[in-house]
């Protein structure tokens, strides 16, 4: 029997996830792939994988998926780990440059832009990740996963893009969801719901397991910044955040 393919985001958002899916070893008959967010869509997009955990963004572009889950990476509050961040505040950044990593991120910053700031700076993409560390004035950076952590000591000014959008529209975000091509099995998918579930009530395990126990951040990021359950409010701002892209022009970069 053929084994299905899963791809999930390769950041310390997922390993809870990943922790779970390892647990249930043979009895999911799955392999794992591990991509950036982007990554992921696009593996599904071009077949090399039947799951996955897809930035929600791209999600309206691929019909023939279906969400599945109660499972998703969301925030309730700020999540730290999707900021604009600048050395100018936001009524004087000019430009700001796009971690390619994530669209849905790129598209949400661009949604706050117009809707909340009512700014209209030049969008470029973030080509060189190394340019962090040499921050530019009036210049703001898109900075995503767990980059974050490396470079948000550098910026006098970091925008947590949950907190605005909470702001914003009075709703939680949902950055990730889980999706399946059709014809996955009714068992397959059940089998991976309870592996998520077990690695979701298991975090200080998998935080071991995967080698961030010192990193004194890493439990406090994954039990208060990120929220993992796909409840009605995170299904409710995600019409919204759809609804939102609609009025947009999404920017013309690799995804």
């Amino acid at each position: 029997m053929m084994r299905n393919r899963i791809v999930a985001v390769s950041y310390l958002n997922t390993i809870p996830f990943i922790y779970g899916i390892a647990h249930a070893g043979v009895d999911l008959q799955a392999d794992l792939l591990l991509s950036p967010p982007s990554g992921c869509a696009t593996t599904l997009r071009d077949g090399g994988a039947e799951i996955a955990l897809i930035p929600v963004g791209a999600i309206p572009s691929m019909p023939e998926v279906k969400m599945f889950s109660q499972f998703c990476i969301g925030a309730s509050r700020a999540v730290r780990t999707v900021i604009l961040a600048s050395n100018s505040p936001i009524e004087e950044i000019e430009t700001i440059y796009l971690d390619p990593h994530s669209m849905t991120s790129v598209r949400l910053v661009r949604i706050l832009a117009a809707q909340w700031w009512h700014i209209t700076p030049r969008w470029m993409p973030l080509a060189d990740f190394s340019d962090l560390e040499r921050p530019q004035p009036h210049t703001g950076y898109l900075i995503i996963g767990d980059k974050v952590f490396a470079h948000e000591h550098r910026f006098a000014y970091r925008y947590d893009l949950a907190e605005v959008w909470r702001a914003m529209t009075g709703l939680p975000f949902v950055f990730a969801a889980w999706v399946a091509r059709p014809g996955i099995s009714t068992q397959t998918l059940s089998t991976l719901e309870q592996a998520l579930e077990y690695g979701v009530n298991h975090i200080p395990e998998a935080i071991v397991r995967y080698g961030y126990e010192d990193r004194p951040y890493a439990l406090d990021y994954l039990t208060h910044n990120i929220d993992f359950v796909f409840d009605p409010q995170k299904r409710e701002a995600l019409a919204r955040y759809w609804d939102e892209l609609r009025k947009i022009e999404p920017p013309s970069l690799p995804g």
